[in-house]
């Protein structure tokens, strides 16, 4: 009898001290999500889109994204476009998939990367290396091996007895150590994922993981590389659950309390705008002279909390630089 693959990882005291740590905030979650019928649904699952196609190169903003749910033209690379319609389409379907099928994950893949590779949907035929610039990070198993790995690992999947939270986080580990598909392997892992865990949890399913990935991208990468070089996936659990629980705090009734007087004054000011508005403008309607005291107690807060975003993302310090509410702020700015 063939012995069932067994994926190596460790299960350290900080993997136990963060499940216990997810667990106890899911519950308090769970008491308010039912308050506020999940009235965040719908921007968090956009944070999720824009996270995780921005990890990949995209440029769309959430504004964007929003844009492009509603039906609207929007001014950007068609790549992108693309990319954020096929995201939807897999969120509209995602509830209809099962993370333990392998037809599942095929059709997954396939509404993710439809018009961007011809083999969407299939499993590559080629060799493929990860790079990092113009070094090859990690060269993934050979092209005639993916089948047997990707059925090995869905069947310990199904099989295994380990927590959600565990499983979930090798699976991905494991799926992107594979690198099963031709192109979008990291979005495909962390929508398993997700997946994986919105069946234990549906309050999973609703939060932006993704985006607090993007927030810590390098890291992201690096605890794949550093399980990888262990030959144990530890390092890369310790990381998801970590990201997990940072997602779960930001996304709980504290955020509210964090958002100070300071903060929500910032907040009205955007709302009433209803446009985008420069530093010096925001400091002349706040009546604001000193601009320390405006980016320490006003800007650097709402922007952590996810209520504003910058026009120039990529230049923070740009002259030209202006500051919007997000649908997030819009929200938290009617709790007030």
């Amino acid at each position: 009898m063939t012995k069932a693959y067994q994926p190596p990882f460790t299960i350290t005291p900080a993997i136990i001290h963060l499940i216990a740590e997810i667990s106890e905030h899911l519950g308090r979650m769970s008491v308010q999500a039912d308050r506020n019928n999940l009235r965040l649904n719908r921007i968090n699952r956009i944070r999720t889109i824009q996270g995780s196609l921005a990890i990949e190169g995209n440029t769309l903003s959430e504004a964007q994204i929003t844009a492009i749910l509603d039906g609207k033209r929007v001014m950007a690379p068609p790549k992108d476009i693309l990319e954020a319609r096929n995201a939807i389409k897999a969120y509209e379907q995602f509830s209809s998939w099962q993370p333990n099928s392998e037809k599942h994950l095929l059709q997954a893949h396939q509404v993710l990367m439809t018009g961007l590779i011809d083999d969407a949907g299939r499993y590559r035929q080629g060799n493929v290396g990860v790079m990092n610039g113009e070094v090859v990070v990690h060269m993934a198993p050979p092209a005639n091996r993916v089948k047997e790995l990707m059925t090995d690992l869905i069947s310990w999947l199904a099989k295994t007895k380990q927590h959600p939270l565990i499983a979930s986080s090798v699976f991905h580990y494991e799926f992107e150590f594979i690198h099963p598909f031709a192109d979008g392997n990291g979005r495909m892992g962390r929508l398993w994922q997700t997946l994986i865990l919105s069946k234990w949890n549906p309050l999973l399913a609703q939060l932006p993981v993704e985006s607090m990935i993007h927030a810590h991208q390098s890291k992201y990468y690096q605890a794949i590389n550093l399980s990888t070089q262990k030959t144990d996936s530890a390092p890369f659990i310790e990381f998801m659950l970590g990201i997990i629980l940072a997602t779960i705090q930001a996304n709980t009734p504290q955020v509210d309390q964090q958002a100070t007087p300071q903060v929500e004054a910032l907040l009205n000011v955007l709302s009433a705008a209803n446009k985008p508005l420069t530093r010096m403008e925001l400091q002349s309607q706040l009546a604001l002279k000193d601009r320390e005291s405006f980016r320490s107690r006003y800007l650097k807060p709402a922007l952590d909390l996810g209520l504003i975003e910058m026009t120039i993302p990529d230049k923070p310090n740009s002259r030209s630089q202006q500051y919007r509410i997000i649908e997030h702020g819009k929200n938290i700015l009617k709790s007030f």
